[in-house]
C-alpha cells in the first residue's frame, strides 16, 4: 500500500460529501501514490489519474487493487501536457495539486 496520509479517512470523507463519483468518468489531478484514487475508483466508472511524478505514478500503478485496474489508468504527466478528449470526462477533482 502507499504511504498513508490520512489514515483516518477524514480527507476522502470530506471529498465523497462534496460531490457524487457514481458512474462517473472521472479525471484526478495530481494523484500522487493513488491516496484518493483508492478510495474513489470503487465508485466511478472510470478513473483517468494522472501525475508528473514518474516514480508516484509507478507506485499507485504497482499498489492498485487488481479488481479496480480495468476501470483506472495512471498516466505521467503534467496538467499543462495531458491531453484529454472533449467531453471524456464527467468530473475533474484534484487535491494538493497546487
Amino acid at each position: 500500500m502507499p504511504h498513508v496520509v490520512d489514515a483516518e479517512g477524514a480527507h476522502l470523507a470530506a471529498i465523497l460529501r462534496a460531490t457524487d463519483f457514481s458512474s462517473k468518468r472521472v479525471l484526478e489531478v495530481g494523484c500522487g501514490e493513488g491516496r484518493l484514487t483508492f478510495g474513489i475508483a470503487p465508485l466511478a466508472a472510470s478513473v483517468l489519474a494522472f501525475d508528473p511524478s514518474s516514480e508516484d505514478a509507478a507506485l499507485a500503478r504497482a499498489e492498485f487493487p487488481w479488481e479496480l485496474r480495468e476501470k483506472v489508468r495512471f498516466e505521467v504527466a503534467s496538467a499543462g501536457e495531458i491531453e484529454v478528449p472533449p467531453q471524456s470526462v464527467d468530473l475533474v477533482f484534484f487535491s494538493w495539486s497546487l
